[in-house]
């Protein structure tokens, strides 16, 4: 039914495209790639990275990584926060009722675990100063490459890919959360966020609602109609580039700021799932918006991988090790021991035909944090060799997918290939 695999497929060889690119080119002529990634394109104008000259003048500069972090992946982000709403708030959503219990307790205990290895790491190796604020980085699910390995090691049929999709869902959403929350993008001024409310309420009332108003009773509904027509995406695109300057003046990070603006899109009432094949033939608006951003997406994800991944090998450090203990060690620890709390003393149960040996191996697939770990790394430290290091190690989590794989031989996993109906997907 949902035919998500050739997606995830496409996207991931992009980005691993562009990862790949960017580590040769990083280590091979390093000069060259930081002089191309750290480009300005503009100065002194009204986004980029905010900097104070020795005068106490303040001026923003539009570098290369700039544009691909904080302006395009807006949409990555966009189109996974657009998942997430809609498990969240339609109905049938994929983390609504008792289904979504268990996957949410052992999310929590996905991102707990790792925090606790990074920073009782951190704590050891008498650095907790210096590298706490990468506690986040290692939360993080890459849900593409886990999907992928997910399908190679239980099989397209089995339920623990349900559930590694309904955990990434929720760790999406977490990780959203984190980046809005402790990560703020130099001072604060939350006073900027009645912008992107004020944006997100007028586009709602006057180009969604207001229209299904004055139809009242009628069928047809003409109004609606004339508006869907004539404006089409472009009251919503004009509210989306306001809440994401809100967001940027703000001082949150503006690669979330078309997030306000989701629910104000008129949708349909029952979720598809990522690019489902369903949703090519709904009419509503926010269908077809995600639909048009397929292809710019996959763009998008080559230029963040070309962007961020480009580390020179020397910089491997303490920050490298704790991200990849965090996930390696820290994600499947904290998805087993939550997983089974809630499985068994609180009697929620796992899926019918899911072991508990299955849900340390899930949690082994899941320690993949590639997309958003180099994101979170790139805010967490400014730049140089920790945030390097920190990437480094977000990059060295691809180990993840053999110990998954000698962890199903090891668990006995049977494989269950016949092809099942799956449900939504994010970012």
């Amino acid at each position: 039914m949902y035919r998500v695999w050739n997606l995830l497929e496409k996207n991931s060889q992009f980005l691993l495209v562009g990862a790949v690119t960017a580590l040769i080119w990083a280590n091979v002529s390093p000069g060259s790639y930081h002089a191309l990634v750290d480009f300005p394109l503009l100065e002194d104008g009204l986004i980029g990275h905010l900097s104070v000259d020795a005068d106490g003048h303040a001026h923003r500069t539009v570098t290369l990584h700039y544009l691909i972090n904080d302006v395009l992946m807006a949409l990555f982000f966009a189109v996974a926060g657009k998942e997430v709403w809609e498990a969240v708030a339609l109905r049938g959503g994929a983390l609504r009722g008792r289904k979504a219990i268990t996957p949410l307790i052992a999310t929590a205990g996905g991102m707990l675990g790792p925090i606790a290895v990074y920073l009782v790491g951190a704590a050891l190796l008498g650095k907790f100063a210096a590298l706490a604020d990468g506690w986040a980085i290692p939360t993080a699910t890459d849900i593409a490459f886990s999907y992928l390995v997910g399908r190679l090691v239980f099989g397209a049929g089995h339920p623990a890919v349900k559930f590694l999709l309904l955990l990434a869902i929720a760790d999406d959403a977490g990780g959203l959360l984190i980046l809005a929350t402790f990560y703020p993008q130099g001072n604060l001024k939350p006073e900027w966020l009645i912008l992107s409310l004020a944006a997100t309420l007028a586009t709602y009332f006057l180009v969604n609602r207001l229209p299904r108003v004055l139809d009242g009773d009628r069928q047809d509904r003409p109004v609606s109609t004339i508006v869907r027509q004539k404006l089409s995406f472009w009251p919503y695109l004009i509210a989306g580039i306001l809440s994401w300057f809100g967001f940027q003046q703000a001082g949150i990070h503006p690669a979330l700021g078309l997030l306000p603006i989701i629910p104000a899109i008129p949708h349909s009432d029952i979720e598809f799932g990522i690019f489902a094949k369903e949703e090519e033939h709904q009419t509503d608006l926010l269908n077809w918006i995600e639909h048009r951003l397929k292809a710019p997406i996959q763009i998008v994800l080559l230029l963040f991988g070309v962007a961020n991944a480009g580390v020179e090998f020397s910089v491997i450090g303490e920050a490298t090790w704790l991200v990849f203990a965090g996930l390696i060690i820290g994600k499947p620890s904290g998805i087993l021991l939550l997983g089974w709390f809630a499985a068994r003393p609180l009697g929620l149960g796992l899926p019918e035909g899911m072991r508990m040996k299955d849900l340390f191996v899930l949690g082994c697939v899941a320690a993949i944090g590639f997309t958003v770990s180099l994101f979170v790394a790139g805010v967490a430290f400014p730049p140089g060799q920790v945030q390097d290091a920190a990437k480094m190690g977000a990059l060295f989590s691809f180990a993840a997918t053999a110990i998954a794989i000698v962890a199903g031989k090891i668990a006995g996993v049977e494989r269950r290939d016949l092809p099942v109906a799956a449900p939504v997907v994010s970012g």
